[in-house]
């Protein structure tokens, strides 16, 4: 039996989703207010909780391709 492995793609967008989503997450709290004007609109802080999401699915793409090509014996 062969060894699973996650994809490069999947751990990288995950870290990047994971990045994203507490600086999102800080944003909406109000602790960036101060780091730059752009934070001190809400809807900058649901843009990048919206990104961390996409970053996430961008990275869920390559996963599943590997799970299947590992199913099909490849």
């Amino acid at each position: 039996m062969k060894p699973h492995h996650w994809p490069w793609t999947f751990i990288v967008f995950c870290a990047l989703g994971m990045i994203l989503l507490l600086a999102g997450i800080a944003a909406l709290a109000g602790m960036l207010k101060t780091a730059h004007p752009l934070f001190n609109d809400e809807l900058a802080a649901w843009a990048l909780i919206v990104s961390a999401v996409a970053c996430f699915l961008t990275g869920a793409f390559p996963l599943v391709l590997r799970r299947l090509a590992e199913r099909e014996g490849a």
